[in-house]
């Protein structure tokens, strides 16, 4: 059967472009982003090629990012027979998947194209900024040097096409699915740098707009280029290639729709929140030619879920039956020829809109505060009581991890339930409480007040990083996941498969040492505080970031290697987890003593000039947050002693309870044994004096 009786044939393979550059073109034309410019026009060459090239990156980094994912978690590696027993093939059959191997050939393809046009978007962008056309003249080489090197946009577009030239270098090399996987991680931090100089940068809620904008990226590229390998795939997914591999088609189309559902989801969600950050009128949505595009957008992306609904709800079921119909193959990828033609017109119009000016200003007022300035933010009121509970910020990414936490766990919960297995209550609501003390921790008072109060700071870390861990541990998550998830039996690797992959490796074994754990919980506090980090944390949304997530994992592997049930290549005897408490404790309590005592101002020019009138001075509140760090750290630390405490008395008793039942079973052969042993030793003892006494009567 032909490849295009049942794929998506060449000419239709390139409908996307096609589409792509004609929602671009309209856009720009609608909302006036290409027209020329009253003062430093930098000429239509650069009005055009700046948003012909970001185009290009924008598709091209997606179709590395799906390439890379089908690759790692969807596709089979090989296509010889695999044992039943170990899911493996042999070595004189290991040949790699066709689908795989075109995957990969496509991601480096695209890859080459995501490097050149990033070396294009930042040359055009200097030129857009700069006013002027492109010259090869020394001054504009000297300009652009500065560019790249001092300029936030240049830096960022620099950084760019550094990863996307180790990303594609790593492409044409790598095979194993651990360096794919690795590669896959680089090629997403890709999208940092741009999610960081849009106009979100400077919105009113910027950091708001900063991290809906890289939740937004992050769901595009994973939608997008998992479409654009469907399409590329769709001959060799069907095995209608002479001498290919089996069809593949059903599996790959349910993964990959599991995958476009909470891409949707995540896309939908994001883009309604940026949006709203930058719009904040009915008349702006309507009247302006931004908000019309945000309209136009959005009911594209409407289309789009119900087109993957159809996927899920009509076409898939009918794939996985024997004897499934062309007309529902045929069907199946006209619908998937439709979402290409829908989303690369979509993505024009995204492009359009980054080159628009929204109608919120996107500069700081002349009269900005320091706070402001520093921070993003205008300072908020007096602390108070009640203001620990009602003055919140909230912070989308952390949000969004807490609602994929708070669903995936749940939707886990019920499907082991179905299988007819139990899961305690307990277990679960830890899991929650832990989910809304992150929350309220990274978006609530102890994150709003932490960005200008040292004090508050050391609850909302102290908090990040002994408290909800506790909660979190406790819902045994990991556990779960592998109750839950299915086993695959192709040879693809799916979330089960890498969560085992991860918790039996080197990198797991380094981690969750109880040695290296407790080091890494104790001493990265040091490292962070006394050094430039901290400061870097204060100053920067994506330093904050990282603050955020190296405390809350540094916390979670320590409580984890203490009182924690799920897997773990090494766990420490009760002994040796006590005893690396209370260092830990100690320790705690020394720092909270140095921050008391200390006369020189942290990360003082931040603390020092954020322009704050009200509450303590900057030293005496970072000596109450010395208080804090002692006080506050040593409560969760003790209550996981009582935890380890705890398991040990009921590892005593399992212990004791299994050698009662084993000597209910033998009838005490080891209690016979014993004393056997004893009365041996006693015969021998009487037989050596009886001998001995012998001996002196001669």
């Amino acid at each position: 059967m032909a490849a295009s009786a049942l794929g998506i044939s060449r000419p239709w393979q390139v409908a996307g472009l096609a589409a792509l550059f004609l929602g671009l073109a309209a856009a720009l034309l609608f909302s006036g982003a290409a027209a020329a410019r009253a003062v430093s026009d930098p000429g239509s060459m650069v009005r055009w090629g700046l948003p012909i090239s970001k185009a290009i990156h924008n598709v091209s980094l997606a179709t590395v990012i799906g390439g890379l994912i089908f690759a790692v978690a969807i596709l089979p590696r090989t296509s010889g027979p695999r044992s039943r027993v170990t899911n493996t093939v042999s070595d004189g059959e290991a040949a790699e998947h066709p689908a795989f191997s075109r995957a990969l050939a496509v991601a480096a393809a695209a890859g080459a194209a995501w490097t050149l046009s990033a070396v294009a978007v930042l040359v055009f962008s200097y030129s857009d900024v700069a006013g002027q056309g492109i010259s090869g003249d020394a001054e504009f080489t000297r300009a652009l040097v500065y560019f790249m090197t001092d300029i936030d946009t240049g830096r960022a577009w620099l950084a760019v096409t550094i990863i996307a030239a180790v990303v594609t270098t790593a492409l044409f090399g790598v095979r194993s699915q651990g360096g794919l996987a690795l590669t896959l991680v680089l090629a997403l931090v890709g999208l940092v740098p741009t999610a960081l100089i849009g106009h979100s940068s400077s919105s009113s809620d910027h950091e708001g707009a900063i991290n809906s904008l890289g939740l937004h990226l992050l769901g595009v590229s994973s939608w997008v280029g998992g479409i654009v390998l469907l399409a590329l795939l769709s001959g060799i997914l069907t095995g209608s290639k002479p001498g290919g591999a089996a069809d593949i088609t059903e599996p790959t189309l349910r993964r990959f729709s599991s995958l476009a559902g909470f891409a949707f989801v995540l896309v939908f969600a994001s883009g309604v929140i940026n949006a709203t950050i930058r719009i904040t009128s009915w008349s702006d949505l309507f009247g302006s030619a931004y908000g019309q595009l945000i309209l136009a957008k959005s009911a594209a992306a409407m289309v789009l879920g119900g087109v993957g609904l159809m996927h899920r709800q009509w076409v898939i079921p009918r794939l996985g039956l024997k004897g499934s119909t062309l007309s529902s193959r045929r069907v199946l990828w006209q619908l998937v020829l439709v979402e290409l033609l829908v989303m690369g017109a979509t993505s024009g119009i995204a492009v359009a809109l980054s080159q628009s000016a929204p109608p919120q200003p996107t500069t700081f007022a002349p009269d900005a505060s320091p706070a402001f300035i520093l921070t993003g933010y205008e300072l908020p009121p007096e602390l108070t009581p009640i203001r620990w509970l009602t003055e919140w910020r909230l912070d989308w990414l952390w949000i969004a991890v807490a609602l994929f936490g708070l669903v995936s766990y749940f939707l886990g919960v019920a499907k082991v339930r179905r299988r007819g297995d139990k899961w305690q209550w307990f277990r679960s609501v830890n899991w929650v409480i832990g989910l809304l003390v992150l929350t309220y921790i990274t978006s609530g008072p102890p994150s709003v007040y932490g960005r200008v109060l040292f004090s508050a700071h050391m609850v909302d870390h102290m908090a990040l990083t002994m408290v909800a861990p506790i909660f979190l541990v406790l819902g045994a998550p990991v556990t779960l996941a592998l109750r839950a998830l299915p086993a695959r039996g192709d040879g693809s690797r799916g979330l089960r498969e890498w969560l085992l992959v991860f918790v039996h490796s080197k990198f797991s074994q380094l981690v969750t040492h109880p040695i290296f754990a407790a080091g890494n919980f104790a001493g990265s506090i040091v490292l962070f505080y006394y050094s430039d980090a901290f400061g870097y944390a204060m100053r920067d949304h994506l330093g904050h970031e990282l603050m955020n997530l190296h405390f809350a994992v540094t916390g979670y592997i320590f409580v984890l290697s203490m009182i924690g049930t799920d897997p773990l290549p090494r766990r420490a005897p009760y002994p040796m987890r006590l005893l690396l408490l209370l260092a830990t404790m100690g320790f705690h309590a020394f720092f909270g003593v140095a921050i008391m005592g200390g006369t020189g101002l942290l990360a003082a020019d931040y603390f020092g000039n954020l322009g704050r009138t009200w509450g303590q001075s900057a030293l005496l509140d970072q000596q109450t947050g010395g208080a804090v760090a002692w006080g506050i750290g040593e409560i969760p630390t003790l209550l996981v002693a009582i935890g380890v405490a705890v398991m040990w008395s009921r590892s005593d008793e399992r212990e004791t309870r299994r050698t009662d039942r084993a000597a209910d079973r033998n009838n005490d052969a080891d209690l016979t044994a014993y004393n056997d042993m004893f009365a041996k030793l006693a015969e021998r003892d009487a037989k050596l004096a009886e001998r001995k006494t012998k001996l002196e009567g001669r």
